[in-house]
């Protein structure tokens, strides 16, 4: 599973490194056994991105405007976090 390392300033100026997937890349199983209801999707500021964050297991905002050095892209087993 395609997978991404970066990091972003947050608004209170402190660093935040996440290792997290793209919606768009995760496997269908797992996005609709996350999501409850039929609400509409939000619409984020330009540049902020609704993503799965792996680690904390959740949907996060990574916010590419503020990104620190390079997002890199890797491969993962899927079976590790879902």
């Amino acid at each position: 599973m395609k997978a991404y390392k970066g990091s972003f300033k947050k608004k209170d100026g402190t660093i935040r490194e996440m290792l997290f997937a793209k919606l768009d890349e995760l496997p269908e199983s797992v996005i609709e056994a996350r999501i409850i209801g039929s609400g509409s999707e939000k619409q984020y500021p330009e540049g902020m991105k609704l993503i799965w964050d792996l680690e904390e297991d959740n949907f996060r905002i990574f916010n590419y405007n503020t990104v620190q050095g390079e997002i890199k892209k890797l491969t993962v087993d899927e079976s590790e976090y879902f």
